[in-house]
């Protein structure tokens, strides 16, 4: 809480190099190319980094094979690019992933046909990843028993996924712009922007924490509010030569289905790809594609039934899926770019591509961030170092790198202290890969305090909330340099617990109330009760004890037993009130919708 205090007392009487309102994906690469390069940078969020559209994705990393069929070439070849850098420079935290295709009869192209496909889209990746393979319907018996027979086989090639949650990911943006000098605050909504006299972007805003308002000043306004970008323009006065309508996407969080580390792939009655992925001890299945004008985007009941329908449809389960099953639900849309001229039905949405496109006011000093996906998000960030240069802020280190995982010598460095101290001897026996793998992909060079705090007081390498891998040593991080305002930040976005664990279950499991006194101090039971209700869990002082608080822990999710009745699926987001999902301001919310997508241009006007 100190980290955005600090960061609030910042923001007033400073004048910034460039203002950039939305802390989703977009914003927080702009942000952090920006603050590596000496660019004095300040980023808000009206909700928390990565707290809507970026926290909804499917965690793929993938370059797009979808759109060759689309003759998308171009797009293509440059998300294949954009998929290649991340797994080049986040070798930890982005991995290569086998998917596992099945073709049934009588679909639109052969399986030989779609094979040539996959051959096309490796030779388009320059060859980075594992080469397809063709698929007879006995492979597919043998190497995956939960595909139904229902065609002559399918094929087999290779994209990459996010180890850890999509959120996470973001908010690692966030902090190396924290570290490079940028002042980022969560919380803080835009109340409209306006140009001074003397040429400056002068921003009102709120904090929404407390209603304090004040203004920031700026050179050069950024908006990269991801589906609310229109809605933040028309506010300011701004127009665009480019709009957004909106997909909504769906997926839902089960127990694991398969064991194997893979994607099984199909597609779904309606003709579209569709991913069973592996996500830790869960599979998240789905994903839907319907249009969609009002936002925030909400789960139906027809959502939850085709993905459930289709599901059990095409995998030979010991039960079919039920909405009993659910764990979590993730729900947000996909902000496809049009022309102005083409809005409003006259566009074929279902073909539109996740491309992007950044334009630039040359006059007003102000730049829209339209469209993308995550995938994309290293090309978003240069093009917008490239808008403010072009826009007359000078880069004082133009050449300097913004992204990627410390350099080999200090990840050495920490898996030989590790090594030294015997750190994955106290990793806890429920923890799905050792302590200091996981440390190292999360935490990176910030790891290395984690290290001391272990060896100054080894109780810190405990597992706190019981039946998730957080140790202590981790909330003490995170309640000092991860900015967690609300439970809410923590359980669902800088960890990925409230993903893999239902609601019911996080409230009893033991070492949450030692966590939420961690995390807010004197403002633990207010936690509690904004994100449970009122009185539903109580907080108490803080025992330096591994449990403390009674419950059953939180259950593996490929073994939960707990009645139909009881169950009720997680958080995937805050629910907005009906004041704030109705009026312009709701519309900042760390908007900026997962990553940009590698197919964008700088407008220029």
């Amino acid at each position: 809480m100190k980290l955005r205090q600090s960061n609030l007392n910042k923001l007033e009487n400073t004048t910034f190099d460039v203002l950039i309102v939305g802390g989703g994906i977009n914003g927080a690469v702009s942000a952090a190319a920006l603050a590596a390069r000496g660019v004095s940078v300040a980023l808000i969020d009206r909700g928390d980094f990565a707290g809507f559209t970026s926290q909804q994705s499917s965690n793929l990393v993938w370059g797009g094979i979808k759109y060759l069929e689309g003759g998308e070439l171009g797009l293509v070849i440059k998300l294949c690019g954009s998929r290649n850098r991340l797994i080049r420079a986040y070798p930890s935290s982005v991995r290569e992933v086998r998917f596992f295709a099945s073709i049934e009869h009588g679909f639109r192209r052969s399986r030989f046909t779609l094979f040539l496909g996959a051959l096309l889209y490796w030779m388009i990746g320059r060859f980075f990843t594992k080469p397809p393979r063709l698929l007879s319907q006995a492979d597919i018996a043998r190497e995956e028993p939960r595909v139904a027979p229902r065609g002559p086989g399918g094929f087999e090639y290779s994209d990459a996924y996010l180890v850890d949650n999509d959120a996470r990911f973001v908010f690692n943006f966030v902090r190396a712009a924290l570290d490079h000098g940028a002042i980022a605050v969560n919380y803080v909504a835009s109340l409209g922007s306006e140009r001074d006299p003397d040429g400056l972007w002068s921003t009102r805003v709120r904090d929404e924490e407390d209603g304090h308002s004040w203004t920031i000043r700026s050179k050069v306004l950024v908006n990269a509010a991801g589906p609310y970008v229109d809605q933040l323009n028309a506010q300011n006065g701004e127009s665009t030569g480019h709009t957004h309508v909106f997909s909504k996407g769906v997926h839902l969080i089960v127990k694991r289905i398969t064991p194997e580390p893979r994607v099984i792939t199909f597609f779904a009655d309606d003709g579209r790809l569709f991913f069973v992925i592996p996500l830790g001890p869960v599979s998240c299945i789905g994903t839907t594609d319907t249009r969609v004008d009002d936002l925030p985007p909400r789960v139906e009941a027809s959502d939850r039934s085709f993905i459930l329908d289709n599901v059990n449809k095409r995998l030979l389960l010991e039960q079919p899926l039920t909405e009993a099953d659910i764990i979590a639900e993730r729900c947000g849309v996909r902000p496809l770019v049009v022309p102005k001229q083409e809005q409003g039905g006259t566009v074929d949405w279902v073909a539109l591509s996740r491309k992007h496109i950044v334009e630039v006011n040359q006059t007003d000093k102000h730049i829209s961030i339209f469209g993308g996906k995550l995938t994309d998000c290293l090309n978003v960030g240069q093009e917008i170092a490239d808008a403010v240069t072009y826009l007359g802020i000078a880069l004082p280190y133009p050449k300097r790198r913004w992204y990627g995982e410390p350099d080999d010598s200090i990840r050495d460095e920490f898996f030989h202290q590790a090594k030294l101290m015997g750190l994955d001897s106290l990793t806890a026996k429920e923890s799905s890969e050792p302590l200091s793998t996981r440390l190292w992909r999360r935490y990176a060079a910030s790891a290395l305090a984690l290290l001391d705090d272990i060896r100054q007081d080894p109780s810190m390498a405990e597992v706190l909330i019981k039946g998730t891998e957080y140790i202590r040593a981790e909330m003490h991080h995170a309640a000092q340099r991860e900015m967690v305002t609300k439970l809410s930040d923590f359980l669902r976005r800088r960890s990925k617990i409230a993903l893999i664990a239902r609601t019911e279950e996080i409230k009893v499991a033991p070492g949450l109330l030692d966590a939420c006194e961690i995390l807010f101090g004197p403002l633990a039971q207010r936690k509690l009760d904004e994100y449970f209700g009122p009185h539903s869990v109580t907080a108490h002082p803080p025992a330096h004890a591994t449990g403390s608080a009674s419950g059953p822990g939180i259950p593996a999710a490929s073994q939960s037993s707990r009645p139909a009745s009881a169950q009720q699926p997680s958080q995937a987001q805050e629910p907005l009130s009906p004041q704030q999902a109705s009026s312009p301001q709701s519309a900042f919310p760390e908007a900026s919708r997962p990553p940009a997508s590698s197919a964008g241009r700088l407008a220029r006007s």
